[in-house]
């Protein structure tokens, strides 16, 4: 059975605060996910040692990449030293001593990507996607449904803030910071949209997603995978 592509769009306020935002988007179906392996371990490994040698001995933010990133999270009113994008986030993990987290092979997949090229990417299970995905600046009153303590607990994002959402609620908060448990990929997960995300035309976006595309068809045999062009 075919299914019609999701529809992704960001608002013009988005746009506006942040001219050179592109995204590349995959959408794959028929995937096979599971617990990490030693394969997605030394992927995670190597695209440590990408990074330091990009890096070549700076900090994440001090990449032109990441100030940019910096400088937009600014621009809707988040403090970028405490509330880093997922890139950067990730790059202090990588560098940091227990290095990066193990979690199942699409999420070590998409996360050795970020990694690698020093960009946010992120996952989403198309199964619970409820209509389109749109980039939007929040009112405040949209729900963020995440959990503490085990227990469900809904939260609202900041009015202007930058978040995905889909018609049943916010899905990432501030762009990519936070994604919430609702799409997140999980083992069971077969069917998935993957986001990379990039401020500027040398962002290294389109390289990064024909990269993570080959690795969805290398981990996934058989899966049906598009790459849809940078927006």
């Amino acid at each position: 059975m075919t299914r019609t592509p999701l529809t992704l769009t960001v608002s013009d306020e988005v746009r506006g605060l942040a001219p050179g935002f592109r995204h590349v988007a995959i959408e794959a179906y028929g995937l096979v996910n599971g617990e990490s392996t030693d394969a997605t371990s030394e992927l995670l490994d190597d695209a440590a040692r990408r990074l330091a040698v990009r890096l070549d001995g700076r900090a994440p933010h001090e990449d032109p990449h990441m100030a940019a990133w910096r400088a937009a999270y600014t621009a809707f009113g988040a403090k970028p030293s405490r509330t880093r994008n997922s890139a950067e986030a990730l790059a202090k993990r990588a560098l940091a001593d227990g290095g990066l987290p193990r979690i199942n092979v699409l999420v070590d997949l998409y996360n050795a990507i970020s990694v690698a090229h020093l960009i946010p990417v992120g996952g989403e299970d198309l199964d619970h996607i409820q209509g389109g995905m749109r980039l939007v600046r929040a009112t405040g009153e949209e729900d963020f449904v995440t959990a503490a303590a085990g227990e469900r607990v809904v939260e609202h994002p900041d009015a202007g803030e930058v978040v995905w959402c889909d018609e049943e609620g916010v899905t990432c908060r501030r762009w990519n910071w936070r994604q919430g448990p609702r799409t997140r990929l999980t083992e069971e997960s077969r069917n998935a949209i993957f986001l990379l995300e990039g401020m500027g035309p040398d962002a290294g976006i389109e390289a990064a997603g024909a990269e993570l595309a080959e690795l969805l068809e290398k981990f996934s045999p058989g899966a049906r995978i598009t790459v849809r062009a940078p927006e």
